[in-house]
């Protein structure tokens, strides 16, 4: 067994208007002690604005490859949502839900016509439970009713999710056919974890990190994972598995006999393409952001020696550590690692697990299956 191991040390120095100083300590070598980066300094300027999108479900709806600008607001104004919720705003928590209805109405018609035109047949019904979740979440406000309009908002998030799934039109860039030879996910796929402490769902986004995802997919598929444990558990920072026995530190392809490699691969907002085989540091772009970021409590990670960006093969981690604690767009693990897929349900196994070990059971792949491709020969 070869882990690759690392450690990671994040400090907030200094008040507001002072700014922020982060150290990152990462040594893939055996020992558990690591020489710390030189800190970064960085100017209030840089302060992420407003809460960071730390659910997991908004993150992978905000990377879904759409365009479509008015149901992207209707979106954003029911996600800020939580603001006004959480501080009782009850005034504006209705000129929010008011805002959101009204958009939805006057721009039905151009958000119809992003979707494929074979597909509004499906999107009619979900049009129809957003306007009626909508006018839940309106009477709530009225009343009051806390539990409805949290319970109600992630309903219709969720419904709206569904319709901006429908407007993604095939897969919107070619991969560089230097990986064909590599599986890939075409789209995006849904694998349920059996462990020692429960069941764990995670959503993997072959739209950001179609090689990675794709890579994953297959080894899930080949029931590689199927009774590892996990040899890495710390608490608030990574659990990790995918280490086989034996003294390869990934996966052998039993066709070529040879070390399956994956590229460190990132996709950064604004940008059509992923970017492969360096860090957005190494690139000078460290301040971007990745389109998947290390937001979520159980963002999945893939693992890599710290000297070779294209060294990842089936190593992953689950990402522990509180975002709070790592604020979106400042986080060092972004723009080092690839982030491919968000745990969307399991987050009390996965806590159990970052504290005492665990083991997980058994893996399977249970949709999205058909977005997957095999590697050409």
């Amino acid at each position: 067994m070869a882990r690759f191991q690392y450690s990671f040390q994040a400090a907030l120095v200094g008040l507001l208007g002072v700014g922020f100083s982060f150290f990152l300590s990462m040594g893939w070598a055996p020992s558990a002690q690591a020489a710390p980066i030189a800190s970064v300094a960085l100017p209030v300027a840089y302060l992420p604005p407003g809460d960071a999108i730390t659910d997991p479900n908004a993150l992978l709806r905000y990377s879904l490859p759409i365009d479509s600008p008015d149901i992207r607001k209707v979106q954003d104004t029911l996600e800020g949502l939580n603001y006004s919720l959480r501080t009782k705003q009850w005034g504006r928590a209705k000129r929010e839900i008011s805002r959101s209805t009204k958009l939805l109405n006057r721009k039905h018609s151009a958000i119809e016509s992003t979707i494929p035109e074979e597909r509004r047949a499906q999107a009619a019904p979900l049009f129809e439970d957003i306007s009626a979740q909508l006018e839940t979440l309106q009477t709530a406000a009225q009343d009051k009713d806390l539990e409805t309009l949290w319970s109600t908002r992630k309903s219709v998030l969720g419904t709206i999710g569904d319709l901006e799934y429908l407007m993604v039109k095939g897969f919107p860039y070619e991969v560089p056919a230097d990986y064909d030879s590599l599986p890939q996910l075409k789209g995006r796929a849904t694998i349920e974890f059996k462990t020692n402490e429960g069941p764990v769902t995670v959503v993997v986004d072959g739209y950001s990190a179609p090689v990675t995802a794709g890579n994953f997919v297959d080894l899930v598929g080949r029931g590689f994972y199927d009774g590892m444990t996990f040899d890495r558990a710390e608490e608030n920072y990574v659990l990790q598995t995918g280490d086989p026995e034996g003294p390869e530190a990934g996966f052998i392809d039993p066709k070529t006999k040879e070390y399956r490699a994956i590229p460190l691969e990132i996709l950064v907002e604004g940008d059509e393409t992923p970017t492969y085989g360096a860090t957005l540091e190494e690139l000078g772009r460290f301040l971007e952001k990745p389109v998947l970021p290390f937001n979520s409590f159980g963002a999945l990670g893939m693992a890599r020696p710290e000297s070779e960006p294209d060294g990842g093969s089936s190593q992953f981690f689950f990402f522990l550590f509180e975002p709070e604690l790592t604020p979106a767009g400042l986080n060092l693990l972004d723009g080092r690692y690839a982030v491919f897929g968000y745990t969307i349900d399991g987050k009390d196994a996965l806590d159990l697990m970052g504290r005492q070990g665990g083991k997980i059971i058994s893996a399977k792949v249970i949709d999205g299956l058909d977005s997957f491709v095999a590697p050409k020969a």
